[in-house]
């Protein structure tokens, strides 16, 4: 009988002790039923439960919130615009435009882009490849600054109509043979 009641002492007293906001001491917005957080409830909630937490290394960081790096103009060419692009995309996601000559089926199309993929990544060019069309891809680079040289190799395939990289078209060398 003691031992009964010795446990269930036991059981009682972390109730009982354990801490419990009162009506009054809670914000407004902790009061809400969870179904109706708004955005700004949800980020304070984040921001609450992040309190404690080691801040993230740089490059652990989401990219838009990663430091820029710090660029070094002295290197560069003043005269050759892309050298400059090609140095500020450095470690950033970059997309590209890539358009395949003729009227290729989307099969045929994928199985071109898909070769010109896997050609980059030989060369250890870092290339995802997304069909948009049936004669057209997105290739997106993680280092930007690996799709200036994607392009060079790119323009020179023989199905390659033109590359589009930051809204600047370079055309396809083998396109002139068709005009």
């Amino acid at each position: 009988m003691q031992t009964q009641f010795i446990l269930l002492l036991l059981a009682i007293v972390p109730v009982v002790l354990s801490k419990k906001f009162k009506d009054g001491e809670k914000p407004e917005w902790a009061k809400k039923d969870i179904r109706d957080y708004s955005e700004a409830d949800l980020e304070r909630l984040l921001d609450q439960w992040d309190e404690d937490e080691e801040p993230l290394e740089p490059d652990e960081l989401p990219e838009h919130l990663r430091p820029q790096p710090k660029l070094d103009l002295s290197n560069l060419d003043s005269k050759n615009p892309e050298d400059l692009l090609k140095v500020s995309k450095k470690g950033r996601t970059l997309m590209t435009f890539v358009s395949v000559t003729g009227n290729p089926t989307r099969e045929e199309g994928e199985q071109i882009t898909k070769l010109w993929q896997t050609s980059l990544w030989n060369n250890h060019i870092q290339a995802e490849r997304y069909m948009v069309d049936d004669n057209r891809a997105i290739f997106l680079f993680k280092d930007g600054a690996q799709a200036w040289e994607a392009k060079d190799f790119l323009v020179e395939q023989e199905r390659c109509k033109g590359v589009t990289i930051e809204n600047k078209e370079y055309p396809g060398v083998h396109v002139k043979d068709e005009l």
